[in-house]
């Protein structure tokens, strides 16, 4: 394979130098998979074998269809898509439910759950760990869990969320909020809508 720098190689470079020599699918895979990991694992695929077996199918499907990607589009949707749609299948081969997270970055989380327009309604105990906070959003609908898990930790912004789960635009946000105000009661019950 020919030496590049591969993080100043664009997504769509990658992908043309990837259509023409297959040896440079390598990079493609060393670009996305801890991201994809990632993100299968925040899903809930747990058991590491499992994880290892969903990105093999993820980037079987990539690569068998990298010839009909529309390099207009953007790539890291496409893939992310094609992530989810195989965790998804996933569940549905083993017919369980999606066994949680692992949380690591847990101050992430609150914050983005106690944003100071709403830190007025809702006061959280700053001790909620990452623990806790796995078991809170294994708690929340599978919908919700997706578009939180797309939006902040993977990062993605609301255009992308809706090209992965392929959901209308607006619905990003509803589900965001409606995914925040879950975490929200399940990590503080006590805690009165109006």
């Amino acid at each position: 394979m020919p030496s590049y720098e591969e993080s100043a190689i664009s997504d769509t470079e990658m992908v043309r130098m990837a259509l023409r020599e297959q040896a440079f699918f390598a990079y493609i895979i060393n670009r996305y998979e801890t991201k994809l990991d990632r993100y299968i694992r925040r899903l809930g695929v747990h058991d590491q074998e499992d994880r290892v077996d969903v990105l093999q199918e993820i980037f079987i499907k990539v690569y068998r269809n990298l010839n009909g990607f529309d390099q207009g589009l953007s790539f890291s949707s496409w893939i992310y898509r094609i992530a989810h749609n195989e965790a998804i299948s996933w569940y549905r081969k083993r017919n369980v439910r999606p066994e949680g997270h692992l949380v690591l970055d847990s101050d992430d989380v609150l914050n983005f759950v106690s944003s100071k327009e709403e830190s007025s309604e809702v006061v959280f105990d700053k001790s909620v760990n990452a623990e806790q906070l796995s078991h809170a959003l294994e708690q929340i609908d599978e919908r919700y869990r997706a578009v939180i898990a797309l939006r902040y930790f993977e990062h993605k912004d609301y255009n992308e969320i809706s090209d992965i789960l392929q959901i209308p635009i607006g619905s990003v946000g509803t589900l965001l909020h409606r995914g925040k105000q879950a975490l929200r009661d399940v990590l503080n019950p006590d805690t009165v809508r109006m």
